[in-house]
């Protein structure tokens, strides 16, 4: 049994009989399955298993900490991150707060301006947690959050000398996640798949380069399955 690497992520492998296909995804140790045709989907397990210790789990439910939700009556599959989003939240404790309605709102501008300007703001933030927060929140924006993009880029080009406008604002961040943490990417069940795109770009956004950001993101099944937010170089 071949499977061909993708080459864009080489850890997807895809096997097409005919108009059958199986799909193959790698985590170091973790295989994810996902067919069109139940007796190749079989044939593929009983392989496997034949060349390497395999523990058989059933229906994916968790996968690298995304839960997936099926609604077979509307043809609907959902990927949410809710108790990952929750166990970041009590890790900056952040479980109980009150929810923020955006992560960034117009007229929200960050910069170099912001760092610490003398050695007691200094102090202070080396005992905040500030790259450790926008490592959490990057995970969520990276699997089912593509509307964090932007913000999770801006605050992250401040890690290395965050000062306390932008701490302030990664907490922003955190309790719009705490109003919105059953939130999840949905695809639906469609005749005709379409990849449809959208990019866009601000114009010399950054205040500390005068660079622009650009965005996109493109979507399947009526869900996004690729988005990105970066600065121009």
């Amino acid at each position: 049994m071949v499977f061909k690497e993708n080459e864009v992520d080489n850890c997807i492998y895809v096997k097409f009989r005919g108009s059958k296909f199986i799909f193959l995804d790698l985590y170091v140790d973790d295989i994810l399955l996902a067919s069109s045709d139940m007796n190749l989907l079989l044939e593929t397990k009983r392989f496997l298993s034949s060349k390497f210790d395999t523990k058989d789990l059933g229906e994916a439910a968790y996968v690298l900490g995304i839960q997936i939700h099926r609604d077979r009556a509307k043809c609907a599959l959902g990927l949410s991150q809710k108790t990952y989003i929750e166990k970041a939240l009590k890790k900056y404790n952040k479980h109980k707060c009150s929810a923020s309605p955006a992560p960034i709102v117009k007229g929200d501008n960050f910069g170099e301006f912001q760092c610490p300007n003398n050695e007691y703001e200094a102090s202070h933030m080396r005992a905040v947690p500030y790259a450790s927060a926008i490592g959490s929140i990057m995970y969520a924006q990276v699997c089912t959050r593509p509307h964090l993009a932007f913000v999770t880029r801006m605050l992250g080009r401040y890690q290395s000398n965050p000062g306390p406008d932008h701490w302030k604002a990664v907490k922003k961040v955190l309790r719009y996640l705490q109003g919105t943490k059953s939130y999840m990417l949905t695809y639906r069940r469609l005749d005709n798949l379409e990849i449809i795109g959208y990019s866009d770009a601000d114009f010399v956004g950054c205040v500390d380069t005068k660079k622009s950001t650009s965005g996109y993101i493109f979507t399947l099944a009526r869900g996004a399955i690729s988005w990105k937010s970066s600065k121009q170089t």
